[in-house]
């Protein structure tokens, strides 16, 4: 997705970083500016755009606020992660849940656009009616919150909102904390808006209406962005400001010129660099690694349960059986993550999803279940891997190839470029491929209902089974926690009778960084929040 340009920039290195900074004040500091820089590019500024990407998600929360945010906190390791369990108040200063669950009251602050003038609660009822009405990648997603209409959005007075739900929802109140429900300044954005885009799509791509910790210096879709800090914000917790004043986030392609970039300290923080570089860089001492597990995601083998012969439930279960878990996991990603695999529990433990789950290499049993399934003397197949990954993603596949290589299964290896890799995912195209996902609201409900149910890109497996979408449902709207736990429970036990795909690992999620920097916290969005970080 990065354009040549940016490979021209990665090339030009630090010296381009020095001349970027001078484009502001002369009278910053270097202390004072924090530098990201990364692989992937920032094509607009509205996140609920078409084709946004993660990096867009992450400048988004500092430049938007939302009615609420997740909180945080340190894991095992130190590192401080998003907290699912605890939403504080942003743009809100308060809010009320009903005792039935169906009405959320916002109390707002005493808050301030960019341009100086009001947040009001009108504001925020046009920016909750765009989420759910406008033709946008917002809509789904507060969908899963059963917020879907405009009419459930009303005005109680200047500062205050209320929003009703058809059924108690446990995703409700979770969703208008993601990037793809911030809060925008009405009135600017009307004057932008149009017959034929109502909502000012166009204009907000490039330009903001906005009133968060940041303000946009300098955009320039896929090179870079600027960001000033915004001296009158007061939303975040305590109503401190943001340590730094401003933010340069570069789009270099090359990973090992963004990893010297920060080894030499002309840059602060990346946090997509190689897996395999990551190790070195530590040995040598010059930055510090922060790295927690991608808890809210997978990576994983997905079979087209629709499309023969892994409509066969034996052809699956031999595949499990026959993976290379552990060599897979050294070579793609030098075990730095979480494994998925090597359980031993025959009930699941936990509710919880994803987990650890009771699969390993056992060629004798994938031998036996491929004969039972009439695949005695094998078959051909295709894997298909993602080219822009493949540095993870090749390894697996020529292991999988080995092993499936000793059931007779004749697979060939198809690498196909990241757009045309989503298209045959989408349109259910690929037999037999890996992918790797996350969730922005990571419970079991939400983990099943869009990974495991319905015609929809994240039916990853087309699995169609009528007790997991019976099950997932009821989940959603339960709201006694130990029913909850026990249908998570029976949904897992599910998964593994009928293995639509073969979990593998939630790899780490590293963030390389110069020593000096603190604060750095993994997100749900898998992004740099800038309002966390600070120098020491």
């Amino acid at each position: 997705m990065v354009v040549d340009r940016g490979r021209l920039l990665g090339l030009m290195g630090s010296a381009l970083l020095l001349a970027m900074a001078s484009i502001s004040a002369q009278a910053q500091t270097r202390a004072e500016t924090l530098r990201q820089v990364t692989g992937n590019n920032i094509p607009t500024l509205d996140p609920t755009t078409p084709g946004a990407t993660r990096e867009a998600f992450g400048v988004s929360t500092s430049i938007y606020d939302r009615l609420v945010a997740f909180d945080r906190k340190r894991d095992d390791n130190g590192v401080w992660v998003f907290d699912r369990s605890k939403i504080r108040g942003e743009l809100a200063e308060s809010y009320e849940i009903s005792p039935d669950g169906l009405k959320i009251t916002f109390k707002l602050r005493d808050a301030k656009w960019h341009d100086g003038t009001p947040v009001t609660a009108d504001d925020v009822k046009w920016s909750l009616d765009r989420a759910v009405t406008a033709k946008s990648i917002a809509a789904g997603q507060m969908g899963t919150g059963s917020l879907t209409k405009a009419e459930q959005f009303a005005v109680l007075d200047a500062r205050t909102v209320i929003v009703t739900l058809p059924k108690a929802d446990r995703l409700a109140l979770a969703n208008l904390a993601t990037p793809l429900a911030p809060i925008f300044n009405s009135k600017l954005a009307k004057q932008h808006a149009t017959a034929e885009d109502p909502w000012a799509q166009e204009w907000l791509k490039t330009n903001t209406a906005a009133g968060g910790a940041y303000t946009v210096e300098i955009f320039k879709p896929g090179e870079q962005i600027v960001l000033r800090r915004n001296e009158n914000w007061k939303n975040g917790p305590g109503g401190q400001l943001p340590y730094f004043k401003r933010v340069i986030e570069q789009t270099i392609a090359d990973p090992a010129t963004r990893a010297n970039l920060i080894e030499k300290g002309d840059a602060d923080i990346a946090i997509d660099l190689q897996a395999s570089d990551v190790p070195a860089l530590q040995q040598r001492g010059k930055v510090k690694v922060e790295s927690t597990p991608q808890t809210n995601g997978f990576t994983m083998i997905a079979f087209n349960t629709q499309m023969a012969p892994f409509d066969n439930l034996k052809v699956r279960q031999a595949i499990v059986a026959a993976l290379p878990y552990d060599d897979m996991f050294k070579a793609a990603i030098f075990k730095r993550g979480f494994p998925l695999f090597g359980a031993s529990w025959t009930t699941p433990p936990t509710g919880e999803f994803p987990q650890a789950m009771p699969v390993k290499t056992d060629m004798a049993k994938a031998k036996a279940l491929l004969a039972e399934a009439g695949f005695a003397n094998g078959f051909k197949t295709t894997f298909s891997i993602n080219v822009g990954s493949a540095a993870i993603t090749e390894p697996m596949a020529a292991l999988l190839k080995e092993s499936l290589a000793k059931l007779n299964i004749d697979v060939d290896v198809q690498k196909l470029p990241d757009s045309q890799m989503s298209t045959q995912v989408t349109e259910k195209k690929l037999p037999f491929f890996t992918e790797g996902s996350t969730a922005w609201l990571p419970t079991t409900d939400y983990f099943f209902r869009n990974f495991f149910t319905g015609n929809q890109r994240w039916n990853y497996s087309s699995w169609n089974n009528e007790l997991i979408v019976k099950l997932a449902n009821a989940a959603r709207f339960e709201q006694d926690q130990a029913k909850y736990e026990s249908i998570g429970k029976e949904m897992i036990a599910e998964y593994v009778k009928e293995a639509p795909m073969a979990l593998l690992w939630q790899a780490n999620q590293d963030a390389v960084m110069i020593p000096q920097l603190d604060g750095y916290t993994y997100w749900f969005h898998r992004q740099v929040d800038f309002r966390d970080l600070r120098r020491k």
